[in-house]
């Protein structure tokens, strides 16, 4: 069988998912490629062009032709399939309800966002399968928006393992903490403009390295100015290098808002460097053992994730008893080839059952529906936001959990 997969390579989660589908399907006989829309591949990524398609339109084509041309691309590449994530590219995840009937369409739902989950609840009536990739989202689809249980399921992301295997950790603990923030710098999702106050309330010996960059990167550097001397920025960092980025620290700090399922924290527990991320019910607890293999705080409680940075800085066995057991549970628990293998699963279920889902609509009926249009919640400033899903977090079982 042959499958592509809506993405676009570029430096993020869901294309890292690809290259590791790619890798475990293969061992199953389903070939995988990836088909991207849009501008051109950048030099930078020309070597990734071996394993997919980047379709690309004409600059005066409006959105009806983009999408003629991305279902052109599906049907005369021979893919039985496609992997729609959602929101990756609207024109693509829109194109599973103009697909061919003959062709199976799963959806990968990657975060736990209002946003997220009403763009999945505008494709779900035509797509086979739904996968949710961390058990708070699978939770999320059936209990508070009604997908059929026995076609959603949970898989969780996962790496390979391998270039951690040959990379030994130095501790150099008797020279202060050394923490790291690797990822997107930006503070709706991930939460850096807690990093200041995290370092205000840690021994001055901790030291922090930024790795990654996004739209907050400049007013994170102001917000920290005053730490010049314990913080370094590297900018964007190419996947081959963070395996040694992760052994060159402690600890990964990742005071996220939110998040689908975090490869960053499974790839600092393959290194032995220990995670201290939000407590985010059914994600990060799902994948950190509290006190064990890392430890969590609620979300947002900054001075909580600065105790806990002073605790280890001072008790280094604590810290070398958590950042063996992150290695023991990354190495069992979250390989590629056992994400493959469900995945394979879900594939099988499908072509044995192929269960009915929505007529294909016309493409000379194009339109975008409801929850991949602008809503209101893109009127509600940021801060606002950002305050009711703190609360959202720290008071889930109460009515507050209701809040976007």
């Amino acid at each position: 069988m042959k499958f592509a997969y809506f993405v676009r390579p570029h430096l993020g989660g869901t294309y890292t998912v690809f290259k590791q589908l790619r890798k475990g399907l293969a061992m199953h006989g389903i070939d995988v490629h990836w088909l991207g829309f849009g501008d051109p591949l950048l030099a930078e990524w020309q070597s990734e062009a071996a394993f997919g398609t980047m379709v690309e339109a004409p600059e005066a084509a409006d959105e009806q032709e983009q999408a003629r041309l991305v279902a052109a691309a599906v049907q005369n590449s021979g893919f039985d399939g496609v992997f729609v994530n959602v929101l990756t590219d609207r024109i693509q995840m829109n194109i599973a309800r103009y697909l061919p009937a003959d062709v199976m369409r799963i959806m990968i739902v990657h975060n736990i966002t209002p946003g997220t989950y009403a763009a999945a609840v505008a494709i779900k009536d035509h797509v086979h399968a739904t996968i949710g990739v961390s058990e708070r989202c699978r939770r999320d689809l059936v209990e508070k928006y009604k997908f059929d249980k026995e076609r959603t399921f949970v898989i969780a992301n996962a790496i390979d393992i391998e270039p951690f295997t040959t990379l030994k950790r130095v501790s150099r603990l008797a020279h202060g903490l050394r923490m790291l923030s690797l990822g997107r710098v930006e503070d709706t999702s991930k939460g850096v403009f807690w990093l200041p106050g995290i370092l205000d309330n840690s021994p001055a010996s901790v030291k922090l390295t930024v790795a990654g960059n996004g739209p907050d990167l400049e007013q994170l550097k102001r917000k920290l100015a005053h730490h010049k001397d314990r913080v370094t920025f590297l900018g964007a960092i190419q996947p081959d290098r963070i395996p040694q980025l992760l052994f060159e620290h402690d600890v990964l700090i990742m005071p996220s808002r939110f998040e689908g399922y975090p490869m960053t924290l499974i790839e600092a527990m393959a290194s032995g460097c220990v995670p201290i991320a939000s407590h985010i019910q059914g994600v990060t607890d799902t994948i950190v053992a509290d006190k064990k293999s890392g430890f969590l705080f609620p979300v947002g409680d900054y001075a909580e994730a600065a105790r806990i940075i002073s605790k280890l800085n001072a008790d280094p066995a604590k810290l070398a008893s958590a950042s063996f057991a992150a290695r023991e549970a990354a190495e069992h628990a979250f390989t590629f080839e056992g994400m493959a293998t469900r995945y394979y699963h879900v594939i099988d279920s499908v072509v044995a059952t192929r269960p009915a889902i929505a007529a294909p609509l016309d493409l000379n009926d194009w339109a975008f529906p409801r929850g991949l249009r602008s809503g209101l919640r893109t009127y509600v400033p940021r801060p606002v936001k950002n305050w009711l899903r703190v609360m959202r977090e720290r008071y889930a079982h109460t009515p507050f959990g209701s809040f976007s």
